[in-house]
């Protein structure tokens, strides 16, 4: 690798494919060992994730049996998100994910027997401390990713119980893609350096254009917009998530696949629908801006919004999942004919008229399958590629992403494909199982 990295980290990145860092990753991981309270400025789709992890690692300490750091986070889908990169670092330290949507006591037993690293979000990690699930005098580094996603989500009291049961002298890295105005009372230090690389970022390939339409017709001028991306990665973002919903009914009304995400939805469901944006069987996700930071949601081609935001921050985060790193991206402001912009947007923005007809929905190129068995069966995915090559006849080139769960898995395979493969699938073993294999609801 051309960077130097300790012996030690070297090994992990490779785990992960990297061969080297930008810019931001090497100033960042060379300035925490002499910086004991850092601040990460960066926009979405940096690397700051691999940035603060190789930090961490180069801070730890093996065969110690006791909690080492936090990492907290403001979503259980960015729990996930880091839970899934430290563990593909393949390290020798045990990790433990707490978040609210499943069960506590099975997150106490798993804390029980110390983790060297513990991610959660601050209502969960607070619910564990009060409860004495772990010891956090211990904690010598304390991560905060998306600390102003946190804070703006109004986590404060949360943050509060968690610091006041550190030790207080612990190190702290803290992750923004905003600038930080200020930092809150309950944080143990004043002196801190930070690692901007907000004010280095290059001119945005993205495009903004304006959609208008009437009040009456709004849905379906958006279904005529999405329809004529035909396969491209694209997310429509609503205010709330009763305008998801709706706007879920009319897709489902005209047979236009797609995936949807809010806090109103099951956990799993939110797992699954990711799942199945991520594996290009639904190349459109409607959302709230619980899509807009921090998920692992790559090559997006187009964001629409829907409803636009009531503060620019909010803009400014969902036109970050598209014209990422270089790549090329376009912005769409669908605005009914009553609907005024908000203040923020000042400039002159090209009008982009949709077509008069709604074009038919594309078939599915790929299918997702469940597949009743994961982690805890010590399922890989080397185990499902075997099982499908093999039994199932498949090549390489007909098997999309493969994601394994604590209790199941999931697998993108090639829709013309489906009907064929399952009977041939049937009563097979995987492992010491034989699982349940079928379409994914």
């Amino acid at each position: 690798m051309s960077e130097k990295l300790s012996e030690s980290t070297a090994p992990y990145l490779e785990n992960l494919g990297i061969d080297s860092l930008n810019d931001m990753q090497k100033e960042f991981i060379s300035r925490t060992p002499k910086n004991p309270h850092l601040v990460l400025l960066a926009p979405t789709g940096s690397g700051k994730t691999v940035a603060f992890l190789v930090s961490l690692l180069n801070r730890m300490k093996e065969n110690v049996r006791e909690v080492q750091a936090l990492i907290i986070v403001p979503s259980r889908e960015l729990a996930i998100q880091i839970e899934q990169v430290f563990k593909s670092l393949k390290t020798a330290y045990k990790v433990s994910t707490v978040y609210g949507g499943h069960s506590s006591k099975l997150e106490s037993n798993s804390l029980g027997e110390a983790p060297a690293l513990i991610i959660g979000t601050p209502g969960r990690l607070a619910d564990h401390i009060e409860r004495g699930s772990f010891d956090p005098k211990s904690v010598h580094t304390v991560i905060l990713d998306e600390f102003d996603k946190s804070l703006q989500m109004g986590f404060h009291e949360q943050l509060k119980v968690i610091f006041a049961a550190l030790s207080g002298d612990q190190n702290h890295m803290l992750t923004s893609a905003t600038v930080l105005k200020r930092l809150p009372d309950f944080l143990p230090f004043v002196d801190h350096r930070t690692v901007n690389f907000l004010k280095d970022v290059e001119e945005s390939n993205l495009e903004l254009k304006l959609v208008h339409s009437s009040s009456k017709e709004k849905g379906e001028t958006l279904m005529k917009l999405v329809a004529g991306f035909q396969d491209e990665s694209t997310i429509v973002f609503c205010n709330h998530r009763d305008a998801v919903d709706r706007l879920s009914s009319l897709l489902n009304e005209y047979d236009y696949h797609h995936s949807v995400l809010h806090g109103g939805l099951e956990q799993i469901d939110r797992e699954k629908n990711l799942i199945r944006f991520r594996s290009k069987v639904t190349n459109l996700l409607i959302a709230t801006d619980l899509a807009s930071r921090g998920l692992d949601i790559p090559e997006i081609k187009h964001v629409v919004h829907y409803q636009l935001p009531p503060k620019e921050d909010a803009f400014i985060h969902r036109n970050g999942r598209t014209a990422r790193m270089h790549a090329e991206g376009c912005s769409y402001m669908v605005l009914a004919n009553d609907e005024s912009r908000p203040d923020y947007i000042q400039e002159f923005i090209e009008e982009f008229k949709v077509g008069d007809k709604l074009i038919p929905p594309v078939p599915q190129e790929w299918t997702c399958l469940y597949v009743s068995g994961g982690k805890k069966e010590k399922i890989s995915k080397g185990d499902i590629v075997g099982l499908l090559t093999k039994k199932g006849e498949l090549t390489s080139n007909e098997i999309g992403l493969i994601t394994i769960m604590d209790f199941a898995s999931y697998v993108a395979v090639k829709s013309n494909l489906v009907q064929k493969l399952l009977p041939k699938l049937k009563n097979e073993r995987l492992k010491k199982i034989k699982p349940k294999i079928e379409e994914a609801n």
